[in-house]
């Protein structure tokens, strides 16, 4: 064997490690630009100026930087296609292009309002005829014209219910 054919396969052989490396770091780097916002930005928990700067610049930027993970990938994935020389090589493209697409599509969803339905039928109620509002709970109270209404502010907080207008 030649020193230049040995070159030739080491460097093939390089490439093919390469590239399945990238392909990871793919998925990864995808993963992190879709699940930083949402670690970062936990409804019930403190939240700071700088953690909320970076999640909505991750948020509004993870649309694009998804797609690009899915063209990479893609290109990647065809790479090591032509490059391999087993079937199994072959098949393990399925998870990580199948994962890139999940991130590419959850990108591009707002999983705030899945966890956030808003009420069915919100209507009015007098306070002695309500059961889910204890003496104890806070309330946003609005008085005008000398019509008063209190908003229970735990209800409002996880449903994000209101929806007046005030004259």
């Amino acid at each position: 064997m030649s020193a230049l054919h040995f070159l030739r396969i080491m460097s093939s052989k390089f490439a093919y490690k390469r590239a399945w490396l990238l392909l990871t770091a793919t998925v990864l780097a995808a993963f992190a630009v879709v699940v930083i916002p949402v670690w970062l930005i936990q409804p019930f928990a403190a939240q700071t100026e700088r953690n909320l700067q970076i999640s909505f610049w991750l948020k509004s930027w993870s649309p694009v930087l998804t797609l690009l993970a899915v063209l990479i990938a893609i290109a990647l994935s065809i790479f090591i296609w032509r490059t391999s020389k087993r079937w199994f090589g072959k098949v393990f493209l399925i998870a990580p292009l199948f994962l890139v697409v999940v991130f590419a599509w959850f990108a591009r969803q707002n999983h705030f309002e899945w966890m956030f339905n808003p009420l069915a039928q919100s209507a009015f109620a007098r306070a002695g005829e309500v059961d889910f509002v204890a003496d104890d709970d806070m309330v946003l109270a609005v008085k005008i014209n000398g019509e008063a209404v209190a908003y229970p502010v735990r209800q409002m907080a996880y449903h994000q219910t209101w929806l007046e207008e005030c004259r």
